[in-house]
């Protein structure tokens, strides 16, 4: 209970941005003031918590404002992408303090966690901080995972990745403790954590990177699934006149609205003047930008291109959205940027006319607040999160 309490109380803080006194954290809270004091001068005591402040608010003695300390704890995120690692640390307060970006140049399972170990560490020294100051490492991966045995089991694009026990390899390669989260989970919590603290409806995340995933948030809260895999969504049909897809259906989200499928589309279509250079790791991704590029400038064939993936990605968020039945829709990942102004203009219109709520309410459709590096500040958040979001389940007693 005491952990408990002491979680309700740090949140509390860190979501007032500007901090609270005792008295604001009994009626922000419901808390006991003598369970505040106590609990208040405890976290002062490990520096967590300082007094920054007094103002008069009516009558009394003026109140004293207690604030996060930005410095007492840090997090770090690895986004364990099949194109790129994305390294963040983060303070008690989800600020950027520190980032690094890895090209994957090798999908060997034991260089990725050397070279994940290696770039910790350089992060950490950079920053100046000291080791025990970092409450741990959060990593984001893709799925399907085993979240209780912290293992990535055969993701699509990451060859080689058959039941890699990630979280235990890590954790002792870098001797920090180690959580290990679905990629576009640890998305979705990080949009909670960065977002604005005073909007607490649900909400769909759809994250784009290599591949393409989803997570929702409700009541302050990702839905993880049973098995932390919810989002698998690569073979929800879009187009069932599209190109045939591996799983044997025809037009599935895999072969539609990823970024190599993009590309593909727009190579049948003409857009390049070039053949590709097959023998360039990150061919792909300048052939992706440069179509978003021209689609930007107003090129025709570039810009029909990407409106129409637009329209199959509104499809399939359509489909969510009716099952989910959350408020709004949010979009990110490393792939979101160069595509967002036009999808932004061309998602709304379709995705409220197949909306089964439409009667009632119109969907919102915006950016991730955190932007490219949202796989990684997600895991950095879910380290965190962990630290200081209060959790009914603390209270279960076990047997």
């Amino acid at each position: 209970m005491g952990d408990f309490n002491q979680s309700v109380i740090l949140e509390a803080i860190r979501r007032s941005g500007e901090g609270l006194s005792r008295i604001e954290l009994v009626e922000a809270t419901g808390l006991s003031a003598q369970t505040i004091t106590n609990i208040t001068r405890r976290l002062l005591d490990e520096g967590l918590i300082a007094e920054a402040g007094r103002t008069i608010n009516g009558p009394g003695k003026p109140r004293v404002t207690l604030r996060l300390v930005a410095e007492s704890r840090f997090s770090v995120g690895v986004h364990l992408d099949p194109a790129v690692i994305t390294f963040v640390l983060l303070n008690m307060t989800g600020a950027v303090v520190g980032r690094r970006v890895v090209r994957t140049q090798d999908s060997d399972p034991s260089r990725i966690v050397e070279t994940m170990a290696q770039t910790i560490d350089v992060l950490i020294g950079e920053a100046g901080i000291d080791r025990d100051l970092v409450a741990g490492v959060g990593v984001a991966a893709p799925g399907p995972l085993d979240a209780e045995k912290g293992t990535v089991i055969d993701p699509p694009k990451l060859d080689g990745w058959h039941r890699v026990p990630l979280r235990s390899v890590l954790a002792t390669a870098t001797g920090f403790e180690v959580t290990l989260e679905k990629d576009t989970t640890a998305a979705a919590v990080g949009e909670l954590w960065t977002g604005d603290a005073t909007d607490e409806g649900s909400f769909l995340f759809v994250y784009l990177g290599t591949g393409l995933g989803a997570a929702a948030a409700r009541d302050g809260g990702v839905i993880a699934g049973s098995t932390h895999n919810f989002g698998e969504i690569g073979h929800i049909m879009v187009d069932p006149e599209g190109p045939a897809c591996a799983c044997g259906s025809r037009g599935c989200v895999e072969v539609m609205c990823t970024p190599q499928a993009i590309v593909e589309q727009a190579e049948a279509a003409g857009v390049f003047d070039d053949d590709p250079d097959g023998g360039a790791a990150n061919e792909f991704e300048k052939r992706f930008l440069r179509l978003c590029e021209r689609a930007s400038a107003g090129e025709t064939t570039a810009l029909g291109v990407v409106r129409r993936s637009a329209g199959h990605l509104a499809v399939l968020i359509s489909v969510l959205t009716n099952v989910l039945d959350v408020d709004r829709v949010v979009l990110g990942g490393p792939f979101w940027g160069p595509l967002s102004d036009i999808y932004l203009r061309e998602i709304p219109e379709p995705l409220h006319r197949r909306s089964a709520t439409r009667a009632v309410r119109t969907l919102t459709v915006d950016s991730a607040v955190v932007g490219d590096d949202v796989g990684a500040v997600g895991a950095a958040c879910v380290v965190l999160d962990a630290v200081l979001t209060p959790r009914a389940s603390d209270l279960y007693l076990e047997d």
